[in-house]
């Protein structure tokens, strides 16, 4: 890379904000960066009258290192799984982890992430599924793994429920089952949970990977 993208100016109210927004804009160009691998030279020390402002540099030798190193703590595998396939695709990216006690959660926010989206979510999902296994290797306790991308996961969730109640609606009309578009084993199961609050209509999957589909039918009523 030239010296010019290894450089990265941040201002903030306090030197702590000034070095997260430098870091921010750096890890757009190098994926799962670390404070670790940066150089911070204080420009203003910030005050009442003016920002905090820092000039951050990569040492590029310690980033590829670092990310050739396989962490030991799942969320951080999780994060270097990401970003290295984030960095693969060319994509001007950051990745944010959070965690809880249930679920380990990728958000990798930039510009034009339909590369790392794919049709219909192929490929955040690989990579999702990818990032589980990594994370979680010869261990016997796991966490959900969850890899999002530009507010993906919702809206596509929001997508299968309408598609659900769609599905009922006609199964009740007709007293018929519906079939619905064939899905990833995650996505049938997002559907077949939404669906199993209700206790007019069930549903079941006919049919083998990858055309495997979820059927909406209404329920029998016996008098």
């Amino acid at each position: 890379m030239s010296s010019e993208e290894l450089v990265a100016e941040g201002q903030g109210d306090t030197l702590g904000e000034a070095k997260w927004a430098a870091m921010k804009e750096l890890e757009t160009r190098f994926p799962g960066l670390t404070a670790d691998c940066v150089r911070f030279d204080v420009a203003e020390d910030g005050g009442a009258d003016a920002p905090a402002r820092v000039r951050a540099e990569v040492d590029e030798e310690a980033w590829r290192a670092a990310a050739e190193t396989i962490p030991d703590e799942p969320s951080e595998r999780v994060r270097g799984i990401v970003a290295r396939v984030v960095h693969a695709l060319g994509l001007h990216a950051t990745v944010d982890i959070d965690e809880s006690a249930e679920e380990i959660r990728a958000t990798v926010n930039g510009d034009d992430l339909g590369l790392l989206i794919g049709k219909h979510g192929s490929t955040i999902d690989a990579l999702q599924h990818i990032a589980f296994r990594a994370a979680f290797r010869g261990e016997e306790v796991r966490k959900q793994v969850v890899v999002d991308a530009a507010g993906y996961r919702e809206r596509r969730e929001g997508a299968l429920h309408r598609m659900a109640d769609r599905a009922a609606a006609e199964a009740l009309q007709y007293g018929r089952p519906v079939e619905l578009e064939p899905m990833r084993a995650t996505e049938r199961k997002v559907v077949h949970t939404y669906l199993s609050e209700r206790s007019d209509v069930e549903t079941h999957s006919e049919g083998d990977e990858p055309d495997r589909r979820l059927v909406v039918s209404p329920v029998e009523r016996f008098t």
